[in-house]
This record gives C-alpha cells, structure tokens and sequence, in this order.
C-alpha cells in the first residue's frame, strides 16, 4: 500500500504551529500541530474533546461559516487537522486565531456537549481546552502564510 501524504511528514523535526497538509482543487487541509510529536506530552482527550466542541461551533459561525468543510483531532493527540474550501491562507490563519482566542476567554455551557448532543459527553474539560488555547495562542500569535510550510 502507499503511504498516506501525512505518514510522509517528518515528524521528528515537526515543531508547534500551523501547516498545510494538502491541497485538493479548492479544499485545503491545516494541520495545527500543538505538541511536538513524540518530544512532548500529548493533550488529555477531555481537553481536545472541548476544543474540537467550542472552535468547530465558533468558525462555523462566521460570516464564512460555509467555507468550513471540518474541524477534528488527530489520533496521536497532538493537534486538529482543520479543512477549508475557498479561503485565503491568510483569512484561514486569522480564523485560527480567532477561535483559539475565543476559547482561552470561554465561560459557560460547552456547546453541543449534553448527553443528547454528544456521544461522550461526561469528556470535557473547559479549563484544560482553556489553557492548551492560550498556550497555543503565544506560538502562532506572528503566524504568517510564509509559515505554513513543514520544517525540512
């Protein structure tokens, strides 16, 4: 079988940021990578599970709400792959921005997190979702479109 494109990425000089992943036509896939792969401690489920929840619900509220094709973890925890259609490189990193300002100054209901919403709902942690952000936030605070290539 062949090697999926992101088997393909380097991980041992893959650093905090954001990235493009693949481009398909109009869809852009950004990796945001908020731990270092194998170097760090991985995020807590509880912790990506209201991140996923609280930027998935802002981004698809935006004015280009539409353009949002998905929001979700990757398996080793150490980031989201966030997939676009049609947007500038430069609108999508705002808009990550954004959404992890939202959620480092977040109080209230977790959305979509009840027990009719959501299929683990009880895995949520609002203050973990609430430090990862403000943490991730101080990494890609200078991020430009000219960052968004993998580490060679």
């Amino acid at each position: 079988m062949k090697t999926i494109p992101s088997f393909q990425i380097d991980h041992t000089k893959l650093k905090k940021g954001i990235y493009i992943s693949r481009i398909d036509e109009d869809i852009t896939t950004y990796d945001i990578r908020m731990r270092e792969p194998n170097r760090e401690v991985v995020m807590t489920n509880a912790a990506m599970h209201t991140i996923e929840h609280i930027f998935a619900t802002y981004v698809r509220n935006t004015s280009l709400g539409d353009n949002i094709i998905y929001f979700g973890p990757m398996g080793c925890r150490t980031g989201f792959y966030f997939l676009t259609r049609s947007l500038t490189d430069s609108y999508a990193i705002q808009l990550i921005k954004d959404g992890f300002k939202y959620i480092s100054e977040f109080w209230g209901m977790i959305p979509g997190a009840t027990v009719k919403e959501c299929g683990n709902c009880n895995d949520h942690n609002l203050a973990q979702a609430k430090e990862e952000a403000r943490a991730f936030l101080e990494i890609i605070k200078d991020w430009t479109k000219d960052d968004l290539k993998y580490p060679q």
